[in-house]
């Protein structure tokens, strides 16, 4: 862990202004900008450069009208957008297309034509900015407190160290901190054409996910099991050592994994003896809901529990295509008002009738007594 946060805590030397200045990082320039959303105007040549612009990647757009404003707007890469000038570049494109033979080669295109072809628009998302306070310390707000004119910016791409500084920024100011975990590396899409130079890491910290909801999307085989298993561990890592927390020692924390597909709590090729039952044996316990050899049973009570049990039924019985099934799959058990006594009634019956099905199914009853109300007035019918 040492290592890690003595890795990440070199990027605080790194200027994010200054070397975001570079020629090789330009993208374009904006043509029109809000609190939510930058267009900008780009070129081929300039997005060849810096190794391509695929949807979803970040860009910076930096202030450059007043020297001692150090403000630089956070961007992700949304579509392309249309340019003012695209009506125009269309029309002269199809007169170029109509000159040219369908059996042959187009006409070489003069410098200039070729120029006004080349340029296109794209729309980001604004997500923060980056800012200096007074004391020359380098923030992050996740909105724009203000704007200027869309000239007084360009857009660059950050790359290497300075995109490494973005992505594990820390709201102090210096990235690392306790229990950052490496979980992978930023990339933008599944080709790799036209990634070049040193791979950049991303790091978390576990402390984030703490008492938060989380959730974790990607494509098919791009490790998300693997992540969850590298943030389970680093939250047993900073529990087990005590870390101190707002200055208190930080209690031991417990974390639940609902595993639907046995990811977690079934080791399969893959793990090689990394699966999280076998690396913590004396602190996780396994459950189920069938009898498996280290597996405590977890069992729904489909007489108490209607809607739950009702549910696991369902998923049993979803690929099941008789009519009736499907009928009994449709049952709607959310329970009328009680000022509807009619509804109300209805609905006993059909709960009466389902658990009596439940207990011909051999689903052991206990004591469960069916109650519902007759079609006479004033009866009540019990069972058994």
């Amino acid at each position: 862990m040492a290592t890690v946060v003595q890795q990440l805590k070199q990027l605080a030397s790194i200027d994010l202004f200054a070397e975001c200045r570079s020629d090789d990082l330009f993208v374009g320039r904006p043509f029109y900008l809000d609190f939510d959303r930058l267009r900008l105007m780009s070129n081929d040549s300039w997005k060849h450069k810096v190794g391509g612009v695929p949807a979803g990647a970040f860009l910076l757009a930096l202030y450059v009208g007043e020297p001692d404003v150090h403000e630089a707007i956070l961007l992700r890469v949304l579509k392309p957008t249309k340019l003012p000038t695209d009506d125009d570049v269309v029309a002269a494109m199809v007169d170029y297309y109509k000159e040219t033979p369908p059996e042959g080669d187009a006409a070489p295109l003069d410098s200039f034509t070729r120029a006004e072809f080349q340029f296109s628009g794209l729309e980001c998302r604004v997500i923060g900015t980056f800012y200096k306070d007074g004391d020359g310390v380098i923030r992050f707000a996740g909105d724009l407190d203000n704007f200027y004119a869309a000239n007084n910016y360009r857009v660059v791409k950050p790359t290497g160290k300075v995109l490494e500084y973005i992505v594990n920024f820390r709201q102090d100011g210096i990235p690392g901190g306790v229990g950052d975990e490496r979980i992978g590396r930023v990339r933008y899409s599944a080709s790799l054409r036209h990634t070049a130079g040193e791979d950049v890491p991303v790091f978390v910290s576990p402390l984030d996910f703490l008492g938060k909801r989380t959730a974790l999307f990607g494509m098919t085989r791009t490790g998300k099991s693997n992540t969850v298993k590298k943030l389970i561990q680093a939250t047993v890592d900073i529990s087990q050592s005590r870390v101190q927390l707002d200055g208190q020692p930080l209690k031991a924390v417990g974390q639940i994994v609902f595993d639907v597909n046995g990811e977690y709590s079934n080791e399969n090729q893959q793990d090689e003896g990394t699966a999280i039952f076998a690396q913590y044996p004396n602190a996780v316990t396994r459950y189920s809901v069938m009898e498996k050899e280290g597996f405590k049973v977890m069992k729904l009570n489909f007489y108490k529990s209607v809607v739950d049990g009702f549910g696991l039924l369902s998923t049993l019985l979803e690929d099941d295509g008789a009519d009736y099934v499907k009928a009994f799959l449709n049952i709607d058990w959310e329970r009328p008002e009680a000022s509807d006594t009619g509804a109300t009634t209805r609905y006993e019956r059909k709960l009466a009738c389902y658990k009596a099905c439940l207990h011909r199914a051999g689903f052991a009853a206990g004591n469960e007594k069916i109650v519902f109300t007759s079609g006479f007035p004033g009866n009540v019918c019990r069972f058994p």
